[in-house]
């Protein structure tokens, strides 16, 4: 009696479980499909249909059946409940469809519009022909490195340069700068000098011109090589380069062993101070007016504070001891006296301030100005005093007579004895005072003058013959010659 209940409920509960079983069969789910894909053909995106189904991706997998099974119309009892097997598959082909209208949606877009673009196309408007059109493909490298395209070796660079389409005269700009890089190198490497004696006031003929002819072998190597390379044309007025001959020779201990990137910003701020010198003087000249002496010092001074900014002090005060145009005249001053190289660079280092303030002050007609002038002077004469001692400033003083340094000179080029100096200085000083009375005789023709002159000068001739012999005096008439130059080079002169 008691089990008859529980299996009658048992019987109820299974026709209603077929029948929902039926219910959601398989052989239901094409209309499913259906109603889903046609819904969705009415939805103008696929991003608006997810935006409709956004109650499903909220709630559970269960709630979302039944709210899409309420939506599409289908009758059941929503609060039965099923078992997971049916629940899966439900959602495995619901998936399913949704996708397969997506699909579906999306062809359908490409075919409508598809025509559209082929439509507007001028190949379909044009129609059939019998043209062949032919494509001409032309692929051109337009990114390289400069390291593919520089060599060592001048044609191939030369050759590479024109495989990019540079242009010849860019290709003659580049390759002549090279070139001069390259020999400007060279130059400060290999010309190396014995040290000049830049104390003296007489240069040293010999190392000159072996520091000479150095430049001017490299100078014909590198016109021949650019002749070469480019044509006998390669220079020209457009593009005026710089002449290896005018720039300075660095020798001795100090600047001998610069290394070569010094040797070559050396090289480059004497160009440029020698550029501005030229710039200025031709300026000048040009209004008619002579360059002003106090404008050099400033172009001067500019020049030295370039120095200074690549050279150390050390280095800076050889430059100038062998360079400078106040070293330059300081020799001059000191022709005939044979300084030794500790009083040179006594000297200068205590006349150099001087000298520039003197030069900075040129051409100025304030009477304070000119005040300060004498001053300048003054203690110039005093300093010379001072670091010479009594006995060296008396030979000094003598050396600054005109007759005495012709002496010398007139000793040095026959190779007489230095004890002979004084009576060659007395001959001098004699013929000089003759000849003076003979050109202030007002009462004398001009032949007559001329005349006189001529016997005051043979027994000038005379005189030395006797005094320096024969072989002496021949010397003497050989060597007669136009002063010696001044070291090589005198320029650019801070």
């Amino acid at each position: 009696m008691t089990l008859a209940p529980m299996r009658s409920r048992t019987m109820s509960a299974r026709p209603e479980k077929a029948q929902l079983a039926r219910r959601f069969s398989l052989p239901d789910w094409p209309e499913v499909l259906g109603r889903a894909a046609l819904s969705l053909a009415h939805r103008e995106s696929y991003a608006v249909t997810l935006g409709w189904y956004g109650g499903w991706t909220a709630r559970s997998s269960t709630e979302s059946l039944r709210f899409v099974l309420r939506h599409f119309g289908f009758a059941g009892n929503t609060r039965s409940r099923l078992d997971e097997g049916v629940r899966g598959r439900l959602l495995l082909w619901f998936s399913i469809g949704l996708n397969a209208a997506l699909v579906l949606m999306l062809w359908r877009l490409l075919q409508v519009s598809a025509p559209q673009d082929l439509a507007g196309s001028p190949m379909l408007a044009r129609g059939p022909t019998n043209t062949v059109v032919r494509t001409n493909v032309v692929v051109r490298r337009q990114l390289f490195l400069w390291s593919e395209i520089e060599s060592h070796d001048y044609p191939i660079y030369i050759a590479n340069l024109r495989r990019i389409g540079c242009p010849e005269a860019t290709i003659r700009d580049i390759i002549v700068a090279d070139v001069n890089q390259l020999y400007a190198r060279r130059r400060a490497t290999e010309v190396v000098t014995a040290p000049q004696q830049w104390w003296r006031s007489e240069p040293d003929r010999a190392v000159s011109q072996t520091a000479l002819a150095q430049i001017r072998a490299l100078e014909g190597e590198r016109r021949a090589l650019l002749t070469k390379l480019l044509g006998s044309d390669w220079e020209s007025a457009d593009y005026p380069l710089p002449s290896l001959e005018s720039m300075t020779v660095l020798d001795g201990p100090v600047l001998g062993s610069l290394p070569p990137e010094t040797k070559l910003a050396l090289q480059r701020i004497e160009q440029q101070s020698l550029e501005r010198m030229n710039a200025y003087v031709r300026e000048r000249r040009a209004e008619d007016e002579s360059p002003d002496p106090a404008e050099l010092a400033r172009l001067r001074r500019q020049t030295r504070d370039e120095l200074a900014r690549v050279l150390t002090p050390e280095q800076l005060e050889e430059y100038l001891l062998r360079y400078s145009q106040n070293a330059v005249q300081l020799r001059g001053q000191l022709r005939g006296f044979d300084a030794s190289a500790e009083e040179f660079r006594s000297l200068f280092r205590t006349l150099d301030p001087l000298n520039q303030e003197l030069q900075l002050a040129a051409g100025s007609t304030d009477p304070t100005a000119a005040t300060h002038r004498q001053e300048l002077e003054r203690q110039r004469e005093t300093a010379m005093r001072e670091l010479l001692g009594t006995e060296r400033y008396e030979d000094y003083q003598l050396s600054q007579n005109p007759l005495y340094r012709q002496a010398r000179e007139l000793a040095t080029q026959s190779g007489a004895d230095q004890d002979q100096v004084a009576p060659l200085m007395l001959i001098l000083g004699v013929t000089e005072k003759e000849e003076q009375r003979i050109r202030n005789d007002s009462s004398l023709t001009a032949e007559e003058l001329a005349e006189q002159l001529q016997t005051a000068r043979d027994a000038r001739q005379a005189s030395l013959r006797r005094l320096l012999g024969e072989e002496a005096f021949r010397r003497y008439e050989r060597r007669q010659a136009p002063a010696v130059p001044p070291p090589l080079p005198p320029s650019p002169q801070p």
